[in-house]
């Protein structure tokens, strides 16, 4: 696929908070006096400051090569913050550019997920998302989303992130790089192999999304596996692998920007495509809609008039008799029965409004 140039080339139910282990104190800030002669246990030790044989203090590590494109440094913009605010808004509007393009381009990848996903969720299964940070964040607006748009139960969708409910709103010090308790997490909501486990991470490289990845192979659960960088212990553990290539930020290292974008438009791909399959779609129509307040209320009347080309006041008297729910509506008018008739027949087709009005 052909995209415009990239100038970049050059985680309702929530788990409780499971915050990561403290660090260990600097060991700059001790004297070199008070190491001891025998070395310390291993989750004891001062990071970069292990002691040799004789009890003297070694140098700290030279920090390892870097291969993850997500960390690395954009050359086109070193003067960013020196641009004006029309440059500036435009430099970072251009560079959202990227991440549709990566979505676009994980879309084979993306209906592998799908159809693979399909028949766990055709028999009862659910979808359980897993993050950190942003992507946590994301995959809990996913879960969240599924049941007003589209009447999906609240606990079919389940969302995941390091750190617990805290983390939606403050950072959770050393919860994601904690693998045992992504474990733990998908363990304590029961996930089983009807399950459908979303791992998202932007590094690719998380530690509790792959502890969760870890426990979810081993219930039996199909595992998706979205990540930012290519060759990365996420996509190499998951079922399915979607790779989202969006490269260094414009930020450098800042992965809401365009890499979190890519995982939004991923993740509606992924529901939405599941949720049309499942029969919560008719045409291009939201007919599955829960209509919890006044507009949702008038989109669920528009739906009925629109698509069982009715007056509106056979469609209130409709929507009222089959209390809100649009699909039954529709197939009550369309096919002139009553609307346990319609309901009934929709029960038989799965739930596809197409099947109940023999147009499949």
């Amino acid at each position: 696929m052909t995209h415009p140039p990239d100038p970049s080339s050059e985680p309702q139910v929530l788990q409780p908070d499971t915050p990561g282990q403290s660090l260990t104190p600097d060991a700059t800030a001790l004297p070199d006096t008070v190491l001891p002669a025998t070395p310390l246990p291993a989750t004891s030790r001062p990071a970069g400051r292990l002691p040799r044989l004789d009890g003297s203090p070694r140098p700290p590590a030279p920090l390892p090569p870097e291969s993850r494109r997500t960390e690395g440094f954009r050359a086109d913009h070193p003067d960013l913050d020196r641009l004006e605010t029309g440059a500036l808004v435009q430099a970072l509007a251009d560079d959202q550019v990227q991440a549709v393009n990566a979505a676009r381009d994980a879309a084979p990848a993306l209906a592998r997920a799908v159809t693979a996903a399909l028949p766990r969720l055709e028999r009862g299964g659910r979808l359980v998302y897993v993050g950190a940070g942003t992507s946590g964040r994301l995959g809990v607006l996913d879960a969240t989303e599924l049941t007003p748009t589209f009447s999906w139960p609240a606990e079919r969708a389940v969302p995941l992130i390091a750190g617990g409910e805290r983390a939606i709103r403050s950072a959770v010090e050393g919860a994601e790089d904690d693998r045992e308790a992504g474990r733990r997490d998908v363990q304590a909501a029961g996930v089983g192999p009807d399950d459908v486990l979303i791992g998202v991470a932007a590094s690719g490289t998380t530690p509790y999304v792959l502890g969760a990845l870890d426990a979810a192979r081993a219930a039996g659960a199909l595992s998706i596996g979205l990540s930012n960088n290519p060759g990365t212990p996420l996509l190499d553990a998951a079922d399915c692998a979607v790779l989202l290539d969006t490269g260094p930020e414009l930020i450098s290292g800042s992965t809401r920007l365009k890499a979190g974008t890519a995982q939004k438009i991923a993740l509606n791909t992924l529901s939405s495509a599941l949720m049309v399959h499942l029969g919560k779609v008719y045409g291009n129509l939201m007919v599955d809609v829960r209509a919890s307040n006044t507009k949702l209320e008038g989109r669920a009347l528009r739906l009925v008039m629109h698509a069982a080309n009715a007056s509106e006041a056979q469609s209130r008297a409709a929507l009222l008799e089959a209390n809100g729910q649009v699909k039954v509506a529709v197939v009550a008018l369309r096919l002139g029965v009553g609307v346990h008739e319609a309901a009934r027949r929709l029960d038989e087709a799965g739930g596809h409004a197409r099947a109940a009005l023999g147009e499949a």
